[in-house]
Parts: C-alpha cells; sequence; structure tokens
C-alpha cells in the first residue's frame, strides 16, 4: 500500500511530464534530489551525489515472485537495490543509481546492471521447469501444476543468498526440499521363497513417513511430487524417486511388509546401497554372497562333448551352466540355425552325473534330439518316450539318462511326468506352450525339475502373456500373476496410450527379464553366413477370381453384421470368414470347387518354379494349407516334376527319410505344410524358400525360412513371398511390419506391436478390391 501525500502530489506537479535544467546546475539538481528522497525514491544517472548521502553497493539478490496463474504459477524476476525497502525493478533495467531514505538515512544503491541481466540469464538456466513456460509482460506463465512443483523445487535449490523466493499473494501449497536415498532406513528379511521389506523414509521438518505409505502415494502421483494432504508434497530427488517407482512396481505388499521375488532383488539392492541405513538378516546376506560367488563361476566344457563349439555357443553354454549353478532358469531365445541343442547339450552333459534329464519337444523334433545326441554326447543314455513301458521310463530315469518326449506325450502322461523329480528339465520349441490356458500348458507347469530351461527362436510371437507364461515355467512367480503382469506389464506397453507410461514398464520388464533370456541373431554372430534377400512378389488377380473374392467379401460381412455373440465368439466367426478369403486368393478351387476359375497365384508359382529349376536351384515351398499344397502336387505330377513332401500326418521316422532324400538330392522342390515342416529340420540344399500365402505372424515364416538359412549353407538364400494384390492378403503384409521384431522390441528398446483385435480385422475385412 502506498500512501500518496500532498508533498508528493506537489513533486508531480513540478516534474510533470519531465524537466530540462541546464547542464550547469547539475549540482543543485543533485541537492534538490537528496533534499526530496526521504519523501520518494529516486533513479539518477547524472553526476556525483551529495556530500551527505551514504553510498552503499545495490542488493545485488534476485527477488522471485510467485503469483497465481489459473491453474498454475506466474513468476516475476525482479531486483530491489536498496536493502528490504524501496521500489523493485526488472534486472537491468532502470537507471544506475537509486536513492531513497533508508531508516532516516539518505542512502544512494548503485547498481550494475550488466550483473543484474546476467544473473538473470543463469537463473532461467539453472530452472529446467521455466523450459515449458511462456513469457508475457515480463513473466513467466506455467500452466500446469507439476511444472509449478518443479519450478518451486528448483528455486529451492539455488543458493538463498542469491534469492530471495516471495509469495505476495499466499502461498498455495507447500514444497519440501529434496528428500534424497539417504533419507531411507531399511529392514530386510527371509520372509519363506520371498524377502521383506519394511522401513521409513525421514522428511523435512523432522516428520517420518512409512515406507510402504510413501510407496502407495508414489504408485498415484504423476511424477517425483508426492501429495501428502492439505496442499503439501514431499520433491523426491529423480534418483530416489527412480528407484522408488522400481520398488513399487516390482513388489508385492501385504499388511507388514512389501513381498521382493529372490531374482527381482536388485531393486532392494541398489536402493540398500544409498540408504541412510540398513538392517537385514543373515538370509539376505546369504543370498548377496551367493549372487556374488556365481558371477565368479567359470564352467568347463564337458570333455565327452564331440564337437567344436562357436565363441558364442561356448558363451552360451557358459550362460546356462551359471544360471544353473545359480539355481534359476534360463530362456536360450538364439536365432533359427545357431545351434541351440548343441548349447542345450552341452549344459545337460556337465549336469548329468547329478540326475536324470527330460527335453520336451515338438514330434518332429524329437528324431533331431535323439540324433544330434548320438552325435556330439555319446555317453548320455537317450530314451525316446513312448514305445515301451512308459512308467518304468520315467521312474528308472537315473544319472546320465535323458528322456526325449513330445509335447502331445507329455500331454496324455502328464501324472507320470509331475510324480519324478528331474535335475535337467529342457523345453524346446517352447512357443508350443505359449497358451496359458491350455492343458499342454498345465501339463507342463507341473513338472518338477531343479533347473529348468526354455529354447526358442521366437520367445514372443503375438503378445506379452506368451512371454509371462515361458517364465511361469523357467522362474515362477517373478512376473507376478497374469493380472499383475497385465496391469504392471502387458497393458502400459501392448495399449500404448501413454507413451511415458508405456516406455518405463517396457525398460522395467526388460530390466526384470533380461538376465534370464539369451538372445543372439546370425546376422551378430555367424558373420561367414550368406546374404538373406526377401522379395514380395504381387499376384494380380483374374476378373473371375476378382468378382469371386468380392461375393465372398460382402457375404462375410453381412453375415458378420448380423451375427449376435460375445465378443470372444465374435472374433473366432471373424477369423473363420477371413480364412475363407485367405483360402479363396490362394485357389478358387479350395471354397467353389467345379467352377473351374483357374489359380493366378497358381500360375505365378509354376512361373517362378520353371525359372529356379531351368538355373539348377532347389526351392522350399510353404503354404499353411494342406489341401492347397495337394493342388500344387497335381501340378507338379502333370509337369514330371520331382519334389518331396511333409505334413503333420508324415510319420517321424518317414519325415527324416525324406529330409535326408532331399539333402543328398533327391527332388528339386520340397512341399511343406507351415506349422508341421517351420521347426527342426535342416533343409540347406534348398537355396529358395517359397511362401505361397502370407501367415499372420512373420515369426512363424522366418522360423520356416530358417530351414534354409542356417549353419551349412554356402549359397545365399532368396525367400519369395506370393501376395495376391488389393486382397485380404497386403493387409497381413502390413502387419508384418509391426509385428516382426516383436521378441526384439523388448529386448533391444524398440515399439512393441500392438495385437490384432477384433475391430481391426473388421476393418481389414471391409478394405475392398479396389481400396
Amino acid at each position: 500500500m502506498v500512501r500518496i501525500r500532498d508533498e508528493h502530489r506537489r513533486i508531480g506537479a513540478i516534474v510533470g511530464d519531465g524537466l530540462q535544467v541546464p547542464l550547469e546546475a547539475e549540482v543543485r539538481v543533485l541537492q534538490a534530489i537528496g533534499a526530496i528522497s526521504s519523501i520518494v525514491t529516486v533513479q539518477s544517472d547524472i553526476g556525483a551525489s551529495a556530500a551527505d548521502i551514504e553510498r552503499i553497493d545495490a542488493d545485488a539478490r534476485l527477488h522471485l515472485h510467485l503469483l497465481p496463474y489459473n491453474r498454475g504459477l506466474r513468476l516475476r524476476i525482479l531486483v530491489r537495490p536498496l536493502p528490504d525497502t524501496g521500489a523493485y525493478y526488472a534486472p537491468g533495467s532502470g537507471a544506475e543509481r537509486v536513492i531513497a531514505d533508508v531508516n532516516g538515512v539518505r542512502t544512494e544503491a548503485r547498481r550494475i546492471l550488466n550483473a543484474e541481466r546476467e544473473a538473470e540469464r543463469q537463473l532461467v538456466a539453472a530452472c529446467r521447469a521455466l523450459e515449458f513456460a511462456e513469457q508475457e509482460h515480463d513473466e513467466w506463465l506455467l500452466g500446469q501444476p507439476m511444472q509449478c512443483l518443479e519450478l518451486v523445487s528448483e528455486l529451492q535449490e539455488l543458493d538463498p543468498n542469491a534469492v530471495v523466493i516471495a509469495w505476495p499473494e499466499g502461498e498455495p501449497f507447500r514444497v519440501s526440499k529434496k528428500v534424497t536415498s539417504k533419507s531411507v532406513r531399511l529392514n530386510i528379511k527371509r520372509d519363506k521363497d520371498w524377502f521383506a521389506a519394511d522401513g521409513e523414509v525421514v522428511l523435512d521438518e523432522g516428520r517420518i513417513l512409512d515406507l510402504r505409505s510413501l510407496l502407495d502415494k508414489v504408485r498415484h502421483s504423476e511424477g517425483r511430487f508426492v501429495a501428502l494432504g492439505d496442499n503439501q508434497f514431499v520433491a523426491l530427488t529423480n534418483e530416489l524417486h527412480r528407484r522408488l517407482t522400481d520398488l513399487a512396481a516390482y513388489t508385492d505388499a501385504n499388511d507388514e511388509a512389501l513381498r521382493v521375488h529372490p531374482l527381482a532383488s536388485f531393486v532392494l539392492e541398489e536402493l540398500a546401497l544409498e540408504a541412510g541405513g540398513v538392517e537385514a538378516d543373515k538370509g539376505w546376506r546369504a543370498h548377496l554372497k551367493k549372487m556374488a560367488d556365481n558371477a565368479h563361476y567359470e564352467p568347463q566344457l564337458p570333455s565327452t562333448l564331440q564337437a567344436e563349439l562357436r565363441d558364442y555357443q561356448r558363451e552360451g553354454f557358459a550362460w546356462l551352466a551359471r544360471l544353473a549353478h545359480w539355481g534359476v532358469g534360463a530362456c536360450l531365445a538364439d536365432d533359427m540355425g545357431l545351434g541351440k541343442t548343441l548349447q542345450a547339450l552341452a549344459l545337460i552333459l556337465l549336469r548329468a552325473p547329478d540326475g536324470p534329464t527330460l527335453v520336451v519337444a515338438p514330434t518332429s523334433v524329437c528324431t533331431n534330439w535323439i540324433a544330434e545326441a548320438a552325435r556330439f554326447a555319446p555317453t548320455l543314455n537317450v530314451t525316446l518316450f513312448g514305445p515301451g513301458e512308459r512308467a518304468a521310463a520315467i521312474a528308472d530315469a537315473g544319472p546320465f539318462d535323458v528322456v526325449v518326449a513330445s509335447y502331445g506325450l507329455l500331454q496324455l502322461e502328464a501324472p507320470l511326468f509331475a510324480k519324478k523329480r528331474w535335475h535337467t528339465i529342457v523345453m524346446d520349441e517352447a512357443q508350443a506352450f505359449k497358451n496359458a490356458h491350455t492343458r499342454r500348458s498345465a501339463a507342463v507347469m507341473a513338472l518338477q525339475g531343479d533347473f529348468r530351461m526354455v529354447a526358442t527362436g521366437t520367445p514372443l510371437e503375438n503378445h506379452l502373456g506368451e512371454l509371462w507364461n515361458l517364465f511361469r515355467f523357467i522362474n515362477p512367480g517373478l512376473l507376478g500373476t497374469a493380472d499383475q503382469f497385465q496391469l504392471r506389464f502387458a497393458g502400459p506397453i501392448e495399449k500404448a496410450q501413454d507413451k511415458r507410461a508405456e516406455s518405463a514398464a517396457r525398460a522395467r520388464l526388460r530390466r526384470l527379464t533380461q538376465p534370464f533370456i539369451l538372445r543372439r541373431t546370425k546376422s551378430q554372430v555367424l558373420t561367414e553366413l550368406p546374404p538373406r534377400t526377401e522379395i514380395v512378389l504381387p499376384v494380380e488377380l483374374t476378373p473371375e477370381e476378382t468378382a469371386l473374392y468380392e461375393s465372398l467379401r460382402r457375404e462375410a460381412l453381412d453375415k458378420l453384421a448380423s451375427l449376435e455373440a460375445p465378443q470372444s465368439q465374435k472374433s473366432i466367426a471373424i477369423l473363420a470368414e477371413m480364412m475363407r478369403l485367405r483360402r479363396a486368393v490362394c485357389n478358387p478351387e479350395l471354397v467353389a470347387p467345379g467352377l473351374g476359375i483357374g489359380s493366378s497365384k497358381l500360375a505365378a508359382f509354376a512361373r517362378l518354379a520353371d525359372d529356379l529349376l531351368e538355373n539348377r536351384h532347389k526351392a522350399l515351398v510353404f503354404s499353411q494349407f494342406v489341401d492347397h499344397l495337394s493342388l500344387i502336387r497335381k501340378h507338379l505330377d502333370a509337369r514330371g516334376i520331382k519334389y518331396q513332401y511333409l505334413d503333420g500326418s508324415t510319420s517321424m521316422q518317414e519325415r527324416k527319410k525324406r529330409v535326408d532324400a532331399f539333402q543328398a538330392g533327391e527332388g528339386d522342390l520340397f512341399l511343406i505344410s507351415l506349422k508341421a515342416g517351420g521347426v527342426g529340420i535342416n533343409l540347406t540344399a534348398a537355396d529358395y524358400v517359397i511362401h505361397m500365402d502370407p501367415w499372420w505372424n512373420p515369426a512363424v515364416e522366418d522360423q520356416a525360412s530358417d530351414r534354409a538359412h542356417r549353419m551349412g549353407q554356402q549359397r545365399p538364400v532368396t525367400i519369395y513371398r506370393l501376395v495376391a494384390r488389393h486382397t485380404i492378403e497386403e493387409g497381413i503384409v502390413d502387419l508384418h511390419h509391426h509385428k516382426r521384431d516383436l521378441a526384439d522390441s523388448l529386448l533391444e528398446g524398440g515399439d512393441l506391436a500392438a495385437r490384432l483385435s477384433p475391430g481391426d480385422m473388421l476393418a481389414m475385412l471391409r478394405q475392398g478390391f479396389n481400396s
């Protein structure tokens, strides 16, 4: 409040809009200024002051006024040259001298304008929150509450001798000084198979908050500012906020303490290293010692292994052995064709003296395991489960014994397998039990083993639930329950509605799983592998095929529009209609036999095959439809072209016979159903791969292509995908761009593909022929 007196009015009347005074009157003017300095503050840039004025250096502190602005704050940066009195000025503006009466003494403060401007510049640079502010009329405007909290916290960190913070219109909220990890006091003890932690955090002004209460508040806060109520906030350092956020994400809370899985104990260990005080029981100390000892464990390759391992395979063996020595599970996720079986055999040999081994694989891969074991680990006693007395084969298994079983027989004889405790369990092509809601998965989870490992080139094919189920087997409990996993990881990552939350969840999941997943690609480790070229070959449909396709598409849309069913049933119905359209573009005979409509795809395949055979190439031909392969066989039979054939009905013995025959040069083409021949066979005699119809997930196609592009291949491999133009097949290929690196996105930090929803499928179905 400023009181206007008569003296002020008289001075105003004399000065008016300004006075011009002769230069020789400078002294008299300074005397006059000095005389009125007790009534008004005077700024002056002329001459020397009167002798009776006390001269001081101007107060160099910046005055920071914080005022309300919508949901945020306005910041004014000012200087007040006379200490605790007189007018405020913008830094660097106004006159160099300020004269006023200070406690009855006429005082002149001398400002250094350039220094004021530099101090303001340094202040703005130090406050990162101002990067989000707008400038208007010498004020900084911040509209978001979190930005305001950040600004206040940053201002509080400044040197109190350099700034004065003021709230001219009252303080709408209070922010504590930063709370660091040193303010945390931890208590850690063993709780059965987990670790339990409790503690407290010392806040400012001597307040103490229970650790679990603080974590609950952290879970519901948007950033490092935690609301305590009554417009009070605790400012955590970025480091402490990150550690507490991780702790909240990796722990289960009960009424007494926070429970941490032993394999997620790093989150407790890191907090404990920085905490101001830690009390821990012998169980925690023993756990830390065990992890430290394991890091120095150097396994030796068994002398009975009859193979020369490549460097990356030695590293894979050592990694598996260290995890086995630690007592935790492993996921060997190397690319197809890098010798996962050989690395697993080396580990089995190392562990064989201490107990029996169980290997579970798809039927088509079981014979490969037996052949590889005979070749590389002849000291193992390998038995194919099935023939003979099944109960005895399991019950009598001991050291150096390896039982190889198919997933089908594991499921069929689940109670037999569950009774036995195996020293080592290897689940090959582990994507076979990716669905947690199947009897096969239940049979796998019932197995008892000292060391569990899975081998798969595709730990993720469609969605993160598949990874959760793999970890439910190798390291139970690490990723929580299915609901917890969905809430903490899968939901934020796959929905990706909040990029910041998605990125944080993906980083945490990667950190949690990375120690137990080893993935190398062929391009990383096989520099001698020949190049691989992928080509999409567009196929133009004839007018007759186009008309058939459009009629089927419209019929499907009409049928689905009138369908009243639950969402799950509707999804199945949509997939069925899409399957019919996909079969129609492969060959009209598959959906409309007898119409006599020719197949453009078959014609394109015939031209491509003729070119390849003319140039003495061999090719693998894949289709997901067995009856589509039958039509191709008829064409080849009519042309007298020799080929080998394999689908799901081919017996194990016959499979091996046909694979060996093709590798020996019998047949120029090998026709294979995608699901039956996509894994476990080596067909390096071929240097071309033809996919007759695109599958939903490119990872499955890649596995099939890797039958030719793997160790032992000497020639460049070319992969053709035949795709009918302006059809649903183009939509499927577009999906490949989003889904191809599903696993790598988690392991290497890329963007994770979303799942295909019923809405996505319907949108694909609605795209007409000319869209």
